[in-house]
């Protein structure tokens, strides 16, 4: 049975601080019997995979690294009207999406999710490295928390 809210961590944890939405993902799913109506999701890199993942949910709250022109570490809480992309597209993968375009796509099936919800992660670093930058990684346990409150 499909759960009908949605979390979903964005982004290559290969790349520092640009994986955070996955190692939050990590953080929920460790404790994922305390929200039992709730689907948490490394979405990663997965491109138009995400169009199946959140298709006719009631919620969907999608967590990535976002460069907002903000001090590294902040969150921001989003619509999708209130996100725009800069992502520059090779168009030579499917595992490669802009997820605002995803979003579109959804609508354009009639599988567009009740709500959907996003949290940018002002980054500090984005270099090949498994590791979050200090003041991400020490801020972690408060982003959870933030974003738990959607659920």
């Amino acid at each position: 049975m499909v759960k009908k809210v949605l979390v979903a961590g964005l982004g290559n944890p290969l790349m520092s601080d640009e994986g955070v939405g996955v190692r939050i993902i990590e953080r929920f799913q460790a404790e994922k019997d305390k929200f039992p109506d709730v689907e948490f999701v490394d979405a990663g890199t997965g491109g138009f995979a995400l169009l199946h993942l959140i298709a006719n949910r009631k919620k969907v709250i999608l967590i990535d690294c976002a460069l907002m022109g903000t001090r590294p570490g902040t969150i921001k809480r989003f619509a999708p009207e209130e996100v725009e992309s800069i992502k520059k597209l090779s168009g030579q993968s499917l595992h490669e999406a802009d997820i605002l375009k995803v979003v579109e796509m959804s609508g354009q099936l009639g599988e567009r999710p009740g709500k959907i919800v996003f949290f940018g992660i002002e980054p500090e670093t984005i270099a090949e490295g498994n590791e979050l930058s200090r003041v991400i990684k020490n801020r972690l346990e408060e982003y959870a928390e933030i974003i738990s409150k959607e659920f």
